[in-house]
């Protein structure tokens, strides 16, 4: 409620202006823009009306300046589609699962319950082994 009840003929606060480093002289009042300081130009710098009579940019996807009309790009993605097309048939033929892809194919075949007897199988087998492996070690 402070701020609210004070004079505006108060001096600010102390801390809303930005700070500077310790043993630096105080900010210097505000110059005007046109008689500021400063940095000369690098020699090599092009003046402002040389830009525009360049070589323009063009916009992403679209064809360079030598590429012509894009008929080879269409024409490019066509071939590529092709080939990925062929890729994904010779995949999924059945002569090239080899070993592991009918191994899978029969994994994915099992019902739930065949699925379960073999790992119960499994289990039995394992505690079997463990069984025998301690047997032998009371000689």
């Amino acid at each position: 409620m402070g701020n609210i009840c004070s004079k505006s003929s108060n001096q600010p606060d102390a801390f809303s202006s930005p700070g500077r480093v310790l043993g630096s002289a105080p900010n210097p009042p505000a110059q005007d823009s046109s008689s500021a300081p400063r940095a000369p130009l690098p020699s090599n710098a092009k003046p402002a009306s040389n830009w525009g009579s360049g070589p323009s940019g063009r916009t992403l996807g679209s064809p360079a300046a030598g590429e012509g009309n894009g008929d080879a790009t269409a024409d490019a993605r066509t071939k590529a589609a092709l080939a990925a097309q062929k890729r994904a048939e010779s995949a999924s033929a059945a002569g090239s699962k080899g070993k592991l892809g009918t191994k899978l194919a029969a994994q994915k075949a099992q019902t739930q319950n065949q699925t379960l007897n073999e790992a119960s199988r499994d289990e039995v087998a394992a505690r079997d082994a463990d069984g025998a492996a301690e047997a032998r070690r009371w000689q």
